[in-house]
């Protein structure tokens, strides 16, 4: 799975359109951004740091697989980039991504 940070507009609209662009770096990047289950905390910490009402979503890198390319980004680590609009169906599962302490609390067993 590849898991890409929500926030909750960015999910309304996902769910309301059945379809987005992503969020404004992506929009920026002409890509849409997603982490591994080895780069999402980290993710969450850099980009997302003190936000809360997040929605952590996870998806398919097979069901994607034309339109989705894994390029070197931060530190040298590769990173998975879609090359389309991601649509809802797309997305496996999601789940809140709540803010405690200063730290996201991602679901069990995801990391």
């Amino acid at each position: 799975m590849i898991y890409k940070i929500f926030r909750k507009t960015e999910w309304d609209e996902l769910v309301a359109q059945g379809e987005t662009a992503g969020a404004p770096i992506d929009l920026e990047d002409g890509y849409i951004h997603f982490s591994s289950a080895d780069t999402v905390a980290e993710t969450a910490a850099l980009h997302f740091k003190d936000q809360d009402e997040l929605i952590l979503a996870a998806c398919d890198p097979e069901a994607m697989e034309a339109d989705l390319k894994w390029e070197s980004s931060r530190g040298g680590k590769q990173f998975p980039h879609l090359y389309r609009k991601l649509r809802m169906e797309d997305v496996s599962s999601h789940w809140a991504l709540p803010l405690s302490g200063g730290r996201h609390l991602f679901p069990d067993g995801l990391l």
